[in-house]
């Protein structure tokens, strides 16, 4: 680092615009294809129910975070436009284009794709209550301030994305301890690669790994997550230390949380959570040389400071203000008795509380939805309705979707957690039994190829992965056995 000009971070510079605006290209394109089914004009939840609430009610007002349709009326026709304009713009970037003009040219563009993504999950509901939604943001917004290809990246920002690491990976690593016994007595990840939301192909494999190497994974993600995001911060000394141990340092932290965030990503599917933080721990890796043209020259005029344009400066430094003060709020929750997660502290979502899986489920429970044609339900054939990411036949390997994220999948596997079915899912049915054929491309498969079913029903069943033995004899999977019924049969009336 250089003063205000981080020299040697240009190829971390390029990995996070080019990264941050590649997961914005999923993002939107995930909402391109399931937000009206889910959320649109006719969907399971309909926006257009939240805000005409939000409209009417001082309290809504109040509540709803800034979006696009606040002042313009919502319609399916006007979220397509806004996620092709959002993948489009994304893109440019992910190829470089806006880059090559000045500073202010890709803040714009990244800007734009924060409002527009702010402006789709704050009328998502519990269908974009994840916390990778606002960590897409605030890496969005973080990220329009790297600047261009034509100056060299602002130190404030680099540590600021830092800043961002540490509460992603201390703030989880501080919610398990002090979550579920299972993270301290070292048996959590005994159970999680079974139990996770959404299982990937190599999951059963890693569940059946020797409990031992299970109790290592779990020092291993302590470590990962309560001390080696400390010297993240490394490369800062390097302003007053003298020679290479300081960036060294902060890019050996950066290799572990990617290897430990690889890891994650061969053994599960939690969207593009593990992809963003493998990404923006590369914000720590910085490489001599790289950055070279942009070192600051005796011949500068005035009004170009360490490489960079003064009002660049100021802007980039009125960010790292701005930050400053946003951060106490987390930052007081990373130490707090009853630590939040996944907690937004304004209504622009930055500098938020990150953390996930403080306690781990021990069993794993699916709702299998059926349907049958036959008119008596008590003595009919019943057919499993399919998804595309969540377990149900039990000889299917599961599938990586991720970064893709499938949010009725998701949402399925949070459903038996709760204490009573949720509106949405009451409404899914309904869907179902009218052979809704946006709903209907949610899922994996049909088995009634677009016909209404007479009935339709929920049935709750305990999975587990089988063992090596269970699997040369069966060439299952999964096990599923307990069913118990959890709603229906119904109908619609006739």
């Amino acid at each position: 680092m250089n003063g205000f000009a981080a020299v040697d971070f240009e190829f971390a510079r390029q990995v996070l615009q080019r990264g941050v605006a590649a997961l914005f290209v999923v993002g939107f394109a995930s909402t391109l294809n399931q937000f009206r089914p889910l959320l649109g004009e006719h969907g399971l939840l309909p926006a257009t129910e939240l805000l005409d609430w939000a409209h009417s009610s001082k309290s809504g007002r109040r509540l709803l975070r800034p979006t696009v349709f606040r002042w313009m009326r919502y319609t399916d026709r006007r979220l397509v436009a806004l996620c092709v304009a959002g993948i489009v713009v994304a893109a440019a970037l992910v190829i470089g284009i806006p880059q090559l003009g000045p500073p202010w040219v890709p803040m714009l563009c990244f800007l734009v794709l924060w409002f527009g993504y702010m402006s789709i999950t704050s009328i998502g509901q519990t269908f974009y209550g994840f916390g990778w939604e606002m960590l897409l943001l605030e890496a969005g917004f973080l990220a329009a301030f790297l600047g261009s290809d034509r100056q060299p990246p602002p130190t404030v920002v680099i540590i600021l994305f830092w800043w961002l690491v540490f509460r992603l990976e201390f703030g989880a690593g501080m919610i398990k301890i002090r979550g579920g016994r299972e993270w301290r007595d070292l048996t959590a990840l005994m159970y999680h690669h079974e139990t996770q939301p959404m299982p990937g192909p190599l999951s059963r494999q890693a569940h059946l790994l020797p409990a031992w190497f299970h109790r290592g994974e779990v020092l291993g993600n302590h470590f990962s997550q309560l001390v080696v995001p400390w010297f993240l911060f490394a490369p800062l000394l390097g302003l007053f230390v003298p020679g290479p141990v300081p960036a060294i340092v902060g890019a050996v932290a950066a290799a572990i949380v990617i290897a430990t965030q690889a890891w994650l990503v061969l053994t599960g599917n939690f969207a593009w959570l593990n992809w963003m933080t493998i990404v923006l721990a590369v914000s720590a890796i910085g490489l001599p040389g790289i950055g070279a043209a942009h070192a600051p020259a005796a011949s500068d005029p005035p009004w170009i400071i360490d490489g960079m344009p003064v009002y660049w400066l100021v802007v980039t430094c009125a960010v790292g203000v701005l930050y400053v003060v946003l951060s106490w709020w987390p930052l007081q929750n990373l130490f707090a008795r009853r630590q939040l997660m996944n907690a937004s502290f304004n209504r622009w979502q930055l500098a938020n509380a990150y953390g996930a899986f403080g306690t781990v489920t021990k069993q794993r429970i699916e709702i299998v939805v059926e349907g049958t044609t036959d008119e008596d339900p008590d003595a009919a054939t019943w057919r499993e309705y399919a998804f595309k990411g969540k377990p149900g036949d039990v000889q299917r390997i599961p599938r990586q979707f991720a970064p893709y994220h499938l949010r009725l999948d998701w949402l399925m596997w949070f459903l038996p957690l709760g204490r009573s079915l949720e509106d949405w899912f009451t409404a899914f049915l309904v869907r179902l039994l009218e052979a809704d054929a946006a709903t209907l491309r949610l899922l994996g498969h049909d088995p009634f190829a677009g016909e209404r079913p007479r009935w339709v029903r929920a049935v709750s069943y305990r999975y587990r992965f089988t063992t090596r033995e269970e699997f040369r004899r069966t060439h299952d999977r999964w096990v599923r056995d307990r069913r118990r019924p959890v709603m229906g049969p119904v109908s619609l009336r006739r």
